[in-house]
C-alpha cells in the first residue's frame, strides 16, 4: 500500500480512483464497512481504492484545545487500512488554509485535480468545506457537476448503538476496553516510548515499563488491565502478556498519571527507549489505595493471576 503524506505526493499520472474520505480514527467496524464497500467497487471497475484522511484531527485546528482522545496513531491507522485492501492512503495535513476552502474548492482541489475521483464514499454524517457548509447532498451535486458518483453510507449500528469513534471513546474513558474492542474489531491500542520511571516496581518484585504515550492518546480510566505488550508492532512484532497499570499510584501519594506495564514471565527485559504498543483486552479492577506496601504486593499477585486467566481465554479465542 502506498502512503502519500500530502497531496503533492500524489503521482501526476494517478489514474481515476475510488475514494473514501474521513478521519477514520480507530478504523472501527463502521469505518471498515464503508471502506470495504469502496474497495469492492474499486476491484469491480479496475480502479485503485484510495483513502483520504487527515492529520492532525480537524478539531484541533478548527477548535484548538478540543482534540479528542485518539483511538489510533497515524501509523496504526494506515496499517489497519492496508488490512482492508486499500491501495493508497493520502494523508492530508489539516490546516487553517484547508479548513477555509469552500466545499467546491475542496472537491476541485482534492478529489478532481489530484485524485481524479470516479466515485467518492463517505458516511451519511460527512461534512466538509468552510464552517462545515458542505454535506452529502452538496457532495452529490458537485459529483454530478464534476463527473463522479457519490456513495453516502448509513452509519452502522451494533449492539450498543451506532458504531462511532465518539461512542468508543466513551467506553474507553469508562475503562470498558472489552466493549471498546468489540466495537473496534480489535483491542484498543496505546503506543509510545518506554522511559525511566521511579523503578519502584522492581523493588516490589514487579518491574514495569513506563510508557510515554503518543500525544492525544485515548487513555482508559485508572485501574489495572490485562493486555498484550508488543515490541516492534509494525515490523516483526513480538507479543508478551502484560498487566497494565494506569493511574497515579495513590499508595505512594503519586500525582502524575502514568501507563506502566509489567511483562509476565520475562527476565532482564531492557526496553528503555524502544517504541512499543499495548493492546488492552480487559479491565481487572479500578485504581485502589492500599494501607501498606505488603497489601499492595499481595493484590498485585492477585492481579497477575487474573491477567493470566483473561489472556489465556483471549488467546484461545
Amino acid at each position: 500500500m502506498q502512503i502519500w503524506r500530502s497531496l503533492d505526493e500524489v503521482p501526476a499520472d494517478q489514474p481515476a480512483s475510488v475514494v473514501a474520505i474521513g478521519v477514520f480514527d480507530g478504523v472501527h467496524h463502521g469505518h471498515r464497512a464503508l471502506i470495504g464497500k469502496a474497495v469492492a467497487y474499486a476491484r469491480r471497475v479496475g480502479a485503485p481504492a484510495v483513502v483520504v484522511t487527515f492529520d492532525p484531527h480537524p478539531d484541533e485546528v478548527v477548535r484548538p484545545g478540543t482534540h479528542p482522545g485518539l483511538l489510533s496513531t497515524l501509523e496504526h491507522r494506515c496499517a489497519l487500512l492496508a488490512e482492508i485492501g486499500v491501495d493508497a492512503v493520502c494523508v492530508v495535513p489539516f490546516t487553517r488554509e484547508l479548513a477555509s476552502l469552500s466545499p467546491e474548492d475542496f472537491v476541485q482541489h482534492v478529489l478532481v485535480e489530484r485524485l481524479h475521483a470516479r466515485c467518492v464514499a463517505v458516511g451519511e454524517n460527512f461534512r466538509f468545506g468552510h464552517r462545515a457548509q458542505g454535506d452529502t447532498e452538496t457532495l452529490a451535486e458537485l459529483g454530478r457537476q464534476y463527473g463522479f458518483e457519490t456513495d453516502a453510507e448509513p452509519l452502522l449500528v451494533g449492539e450498543g448503538g451506532v458504531w462511532s469513534s465518539t461512542y468508543i471513546r466513551g467506553l474507553i474513558r469508562a475503562g470498558d476496553v472489552a466493549n471498546a474492542a468489540y466495537s473496534l474489531g480489535r483491542p484498543h491500542r496505546l503506543e509510545g516510548v518506554v522511559v525511566h520511571g521511579d523503578k519502584r516496581g522492581r523493588d516490589l518484585g514487579y518491574p514495569t515499563a513506563n510508557l510515554q504515550t503518543t500525544p492525544h492518546s485515548a487513555i482508559p480510566a485508572d485501574g489495572v488491565y490485562a493486555g498484550w505488550f508488543l515490541l516492534d508492532p509494525y515490523g516483526e512484532p513480538r507479543r508478551f502478556a502484560a498487566a497494565v497499570s494506569i493511574g497515579t499510584n495513590p499508595t505512594f501519594d503519586g500525582v502524575e498519571r502514568r501507563v506502566e506495564a509489567y511483562v509476565l514471565d520475562v527476565d532482564g527485559f531492557d526496553v528503555y527507549g524502544r517504541s512499543v504498543a499495548l493492546d488492552l483486552v480487559e479491565r481487572i479492577r479500578g485504581q485502589l489505595r492500599f494501607e501498606s506496601v505488603d497489601d499492595l504486593v499481595q493484590r498485585m499477585g492477585e492481579d497477575v493471576r487474573a491477567v493470566r486467566q483473561v489472556l489465556g481465554a483471549s488467546d484461545r479465542g
